[in-house]
């Protein structure tokens, strides 16, 4: 069986000034340096105007590393505001957040401006974090897969077998983030080996099993290892627990 690296995201939002942001980083990174098993990485996704400054504080072996919350479909030009993957490259960033649910509600982001993204960031070495999920709870699961199954094809579908091993899945049923409502793990882990069957009937059976899917939504210290121990879910994207370094560090080690 392929062993897949385990995985938590910090997704600190539009949270943190730059001296907040700073010692929040620094607690982490202190908590966590030489005391997480080499197969758990960390990823931290604080705000732009911080990735530069925590690339300084970062070891440079070692677990942590750093990632950006969004970046332009394109590498340069008018774009006044938008920051693009090759930018993002220049401060420390390996990762980049490609799709979160709040990407698609509030600025209106479609699967064919997430293509675009996703193509840009692995052009600049940027490993994508591919946000999915369904929008209602309510809804029939038949109707969750075939509404999952189209995020994937239409945003990912394009990629070669070679570029889509570099991708991260992240689940998050939009219903359960901050609603403090979740999926019980035993559905999340439905949703994630539907998704991992879906890459594999594209791209085969040995690139689906590399690739690392994560749980997010409403993730937190009491329900982490419940999900983290289902074979099909490889780590977590956190929101709000990650915004305290002492609830994020326990999530990491729940997950080893």
């Amino acid at each position: 069986m392929y062993v897949r690296s385990k995985i938590v995201v910090a997704n600190w939002k539009m949270h943190k000034d730059l001296g907040e942001g700073l010692r929040l980083a620094t607690e982490v990174i202190q908590m966590l340096h030489n005391q997480v098993k080499d197969k758990v990485q960390v990823i931290l996704l604080p705000p732009f105007i911080h990735l530069e400054a925590i690339s300084k504080l970062l070891p440079t072996a070692g677990p942590i590393h750093l990632g950006a919350q969004n970046c332009h479909e394109h590498a340069f030009g008018a774009f006044t505001g938008e920051i693009a993957a090759p930018m993002l490259r220049s401060v420390g960033a390996s990762f980049v957040l490609i799709g979160h649910s709040e990407r698609r509600h509030y600025f209106g982001e479609g699967s064919a401006l997430l293509a675009q993204k996703v193509s840009i960031a692995l052009i600049y070495g940027l490993r994508p974090i591919f946000c999915c999920g369904e929008v209602e709870q309510t809804c029939t699961v038949a109707w969750q897969e075939n509404f999952v199954e189209e995020q994937l094809a239409t945003s990912l579908f394009h990629l070669s077998a070679e570029q889509i091993a570099q991708v991260i899945v992240a689940y998050e049923p939009v219903w359960a983030i901050g609603t403090g409502r979740t999926p019980t793990p035993t559905q999340a882990q439905a949703m994630h080996q539907f998704i991992r069957y879906i890459i594999a009937s594209k791209y085969g059976e040995e690139v689906a099993s590399s690739i690392p899917i994560l749980y997010g939504g409403s993730c937190d210290t009491e329900n982490a290892r419940l999900f983290f121990t289902r074979p099909d879910v490889d780590g977590g994207l956190i929101g709000k627990a990650s915004l305290i370094a002492n609830s994020f560090v326990t999530i990491v080690k729940s997950l080893e």
